[in-house]
């Protein structure tokens, strides 16, 4: 009964699950917002490399 207690009050693989979940909501955020996200990633690098001839 004793090592019962003690397995249930483990929370050693607490902290694997709180890091997969929150990855596992990072992938579908990006997921759904890859459009957008692609979006702004162009318009940024066509500034970058249109304003790089003036350096």
């Amino acid at each position: 009964m004793n090592e019962l207690r003690s397995f249930l009050q483990e929370e050693d693989g607490v902290a694997v699950v709180e890091i997969v979940l929150i990855l596992l909501v990072l992938i579908a955020l990006v997921l759904i917002f890859k459009d957008q996200i692609t979006s702004v990633l162009r318009s940024l690098m066509s500034k970058v490399s249109s304003q790089s001839g003036s350096v």
